[in-house]
This record gives structure tokens, C-alpha cells and sequence, in this order.
């Protein structure tokens, strides 16, 4: 099992995005999916690496292989970081979508004072079965703005906008947005310590 990782998501678009940014890496990448694996990980951590942690360690105990986890959010500078560790939970509905969140996000920013400074982070955790744990993190930067643009991507990516690139992160091509995304920074930074732990 020693070139086995197994990405700790359920997420549809994170494991893709996870297993394009890792292609450099010479490992079989394994899902829950995968591995017939019917976790459900309560994200009760107060910091980004607290979750990731979680739900690290409770796939590496479920699966016995080493296990790459993540934990991600959103923060507005005028929300005062919101909503931060709880952006995937980001709405007043039960079952709420991406649209739906993108919904409750823009009614908080009403009538507050634009532009609406944000940056996505993202922390990477790799657990070990001999019990090692490595973290790493990532940020990119950007503006919330009040119309959605783009069709790619997922979760706040339609609104969340990069002037640099004249384009919301769902506007950009995958292998571009795999280059400078926050979860991308965060994993590149995670791939030598992959490479030197599992190579």
C-alpha cells in the first residue's frame, strides 16, 4: 500500500481538482469510492488544520493507507472572515446547494461598502500509518462581486472574482485555476513532502 493516498473527500469537484494538481505525483490516488469507504466526518474543528486532521485521521483509521485530507473556506474582509471555517455550511437552508450559499453570502454583503476584499485558504493535511502528520497551506486572493460569471469550478467560484486575471475563478481554465488556487498552493507545497515520505 505504500504508493497508495487516499484524498479524504467526498466532493465531486475537490477530487478532481486534488487528483489534477497531484498528477506529478507517481502514486495511486484512491477515493473513499474507491475503497468501498462510508465515512461521515463531523467538522466540529475551530481552525481549517483541526478539520483536516479529522478527517485525516479517520480515513487513515478506516483505510489503513496513508491519507491526504483538506479543509477550505471562504473569508470576506468586510464579514470579518466569514464565513470562514463554515463556508460549506454557509446558508439558513438544510440540503442548501453552492447556489444557495452563493445566495446567503451576497445578501450579508448588501449594502456594505465595495469592493468586497476576500481570499479562499486552504490547510493540507498528510497522515501517516506510522502515525506522522505533515500540514501545509495555501491562499489566493481576490473581491466578491455581485454577479455570477463562468461556468467552471464549484462553490463560490462563480462570484469570487481575480483582478489580475480579469476573470472569476469559474471563468478560468481547469489547468490555470490548478496553478493558482488556493488549494493548489497549498498541495504544491505538499508534494515534496510526498514525495520524500511515500516516493
Amino acid at each position: 500500500m505504500k504508493n497508495k493516498l487516499l484524498i479524504a473527500s467526498k466532493n465531486p469537484g475537490k477530487i478532481k481538482e486534488i487528483k489534477a494538481i497531484l498528477s506529478r505525483f507517481d502514486s495511486t490516488l484512491m477515493t473513499s469510492e474507491d475503497m468501498n469507504l462510508s465515512l461521515m466526518v463531523e467538522e466540529t474543528g475551530d481552525t481549517y488544520a483541526k478539520n483536516a486532521r479529522l478527517k485525516a485521521f479517520a480515513y487513515l483509521n478506516a483505510s489503513g493507507i496513508a491519507t491526504l485530507a483538506d479543509d477550505s473556506g471562504l473569508e470576506v474582509e468586510t464579514l470579518d472572515g466569514a464565513p470562514g471555517i463554515y463556508s460549506a455550511r454557509f446558508s439558513l437552508k438544510t440540503n442548501a446547494t453552492d447556489a444557495d450559499r452563493r445566495v446567503h453570502l451576497l445578501e450579508q454583503l448588501k449594502g456594505k461598502r465595495q469592493p468586497w476584499k476576500a481570499h479562499f485558504h486552504c490547510t493540507a493535511v498528510l497522515a501517516l500509518p506510522s502515525g506522522m502528520t505533515f500540514e501545509t497551506t495555501g491562499r489566493c486572493d481576490g473581491v466578491i462581486i455581485s454577479q455570477e460569471r463562468g461556468t467552471g469550478g464549484f462553490g463560490y467560484d462563480p462570484i469570487f472574482y481575480i483582478p489580475e486575471l480579469s476573470a472569476t475563478m469559474a471563468e478560468l481554465p481547469p489547468h490555470l485555476k490548478n496553478t493558482i488556487s488556493h488549494r493548489a498552493r497549498a498541495l504544491d507545497a505538499m508534494l515534496p513532502i510526498l514525495q520524500a515520505q511515500m516516493g
